[in-house]
């Protein structure tokens, strides 16, 4: 689905997603402290956890991916803001996490601190 050498990035608190592609490229920006435009692919979650979104510049526009689960919610390790505003994932793990099944634990993962 994604190439094994993209950048993927998790947010780490929950985020509002009514917003839009500019909403989540603010958020990007302001609170991860990344470019939203580097071709990096930017995950954001409910409180509840039962819906993501992923934000991805390709070339000349955004692009984005919504998934609402009908039942249960996405199947995470634990983590807490205290770990940084943002975890770094293969492009395995967010295949997996799109399947429904659950990643493995984040110890081993990049925290990225801003």
């Amino acid at each position: 689905m994604t190439p094994a050498t993209i950048a993927v990035y998790l947010a780490v608190g929950p985020v509002d997603l009514r917003g839009a592609f500019d909403r989540l490229a603010a958020i990007t920006r302001q609170v991860l402290c990344l470019d939203p435009a580097s071709g990096a692919l930017f995950l954001f979650l409910n409180k509840k956890r039962n819906r993501l979104k992923a934000l991805w510049w390709d070339r000349n526009g955004y692009t984005m991916l919504y998934k609402r689960l009908s039942k249960g919610a996405f199947a995470l390790p634990s983590f807490t803001e205290a770990d940084g505003k943002c975890i770094e994932l293969s492009a395995q793990d967010f295949a997996q996490l799109l399947a429904g099944l659950p990643i493995e634990e984040l110890a081993n993962r990049r925290r990225v601190v801003h």
